[in-house]
């Protein structure tokens, strides 16, 4: 196989995963607290013997979540809450701990406060947060502090990847960071507000079409290239 089909074919695999990307962003323009992901390229570049050029091969490397804030919706639920600023949620998941910045968070029946996939919210000190089933007035302050009846019950913490750079998508809203996660300040919480998803349907469904063309057009040179190697066997058999 020569080179330039080699840098094809790993162009194509790249622009695959970055339609599967695009077409996960767009499926979520609706989801509470979504964030858009972006692919990272790498480019491997490689000195070819003699007096040939070099020889360039690009892949996606990895993946990036967009820090972008997202818009807010108004609910009037006293449990739902949304971030303004940096910072995310800490929920307990069966696989561990796990951040978000989706705040549709529902009363269970003893009182915990859960995702609406049952995930515990946990507060600044990493303990489940816990609400009076029979609280009659629960109000959150910017700060995070919740309160049932006028009583304080505890702190909804803020937290941060240590390494923003290794925030990983775990699933669908969730994320998790491979150094761990740390409490942080400055962020503000809303009650009874919804952040939305943050994707951009106009930029998202263009980079779609732009990935679509780019990849049918390499197809379109292996086929060429398929064919010339087909011509190419068949003269040579036909001399023989």
């Amino acid at each position: 196989m020569e080179n330039a089909t080699y840098t094809t074919l790993t162009r194509q695999s790249g622009l695959l995963t970055e339609m599967q990307v695009v077409a996960h962003n767009i499926a979520n323009m609706a989801t509470a607290g979504y964030r858009a992901e972006g692919v990272i390229f790498a480019e491997h570049v490689r000195v070819l013997e003699g007096e040939r050029d070099s020889l360039s091969m690009a892949h996606a490397a990895g993946r990036a979540i967009s820090p972008q804030q997202g818009g807010l919706d108004q609910t009037g639920s006293p449990f739902h809450m949304a971030i303004e600023g940096e910072g995310f949620f800490l929920v307990q998941a069966p696989e561990g701990e796990a951040l978000t910045r989706a705040g549709n968070f529902i009363r269970g029946p003893l009182g915990e406060l859960v995702t609406p996939d049952g995930h515990m919210l946990l507060d600044a000190g990493g303990a489940p947060v816990f609400v009076p089933p029979d609280a009659a007035s629960v109000t959150l302050a910017q700060d995070g502090t919740l309160s049932a009846d006028g009583q304080p019950l505890t702190q909804i913490g803020l937290w941060r990847p240590v390494d923003p750079v290794e925030l990983t998508r775990h699933a669908g809203v969730l994320f998790t960071a491979e150094s761990g996660v740390e409490p942080m300040e400055g962020g503000v919480l809303l009650q009874g507000m919804v952040e939305r998803s943050n994707v951009d349907p106009v930029t998202q469904i263009a980079r779609m079409i732009e990935v679509q063309r780019a990849y049918e057009l390499g197809q379109s040179f292996l086929d060429a290239e398929d064919q010339r190697v087909r011509d190419f066997l068949r003269t040579a058999g036909a001399r023989q």
